[in-house]
């Protein structure tokens, strides 16, 4: 078993859709980054990587490469599923936390943990997602802006050796 761990925050904008787990919330701000800017799969493909020791999501999709320009980031985490199966691993759960004041998300988990998983090609109970304010503190607390983190664990799969 292998174990990663991953974090990601990004500023609050108005024009910009507020995406998390693939889900589009409604409300009037949205993240700002190169790709959709979903702080969730970002911190989930961060701890992925992480675990297997493959770099992080800035190596592998870097914000000055026009290819990732407001892509999904469910997309990104299919790539990520792609180099650990090429790498000879297997997912063996997700737990995450997505940090934001408001608007509230709890009615949007049962959705993002659906697509992650799909885009991780796992099972929904293998996908935690959990959200919590920042109880009014700091730039979260201000609304300005929405963080995740994530843990992950790998194990290595067994490779298929012909003789």
């Amino acid at each position: 078993m292998r174990f990663g761990i991953g974090y990601d925050i990004h500023r609050l904008v108005v024009n910009r859709k507020l995406i998390l787990g693939g889900v589009e919330i409604p409300f009037i701000k949205g993240l700002l980054g190169h790709s959709d800017a979903d702080v969730l799969c970002h911190a989930i493909a961060d701890a992925l990587l992480g675990a297997a020791a493959l770099g992080d999501i800035g190596k592998h999709f870097p914000d000055n490469d026009p290819r990732f320009k407001d892509i999904s980031s469910l997309v990104l985490l299919k790539h990520v599923t792609s180099l650990l199966q090429s790498n000879n691993y297997k997912i063996m759960n997700i737990d995450s936390t997505v940090i934001l004041q408001q608007p509230k998300i709890a009615p949007f988990i049962k959705r993002m943990r659906d697509n992650i998983a799909q885009a991780l090609a796992i099972q929904v109970d293998q996908v935690s997602v959990k959200a919590t304010t920042s109880e009014e503190l700091g730039v979260l607390g201000m609304s300005d802006g929405a963080a995740a983190y994530a843990v992950a664990s790998i194990a290595e799969t067994q490779m298929n050796l012909e003789l």
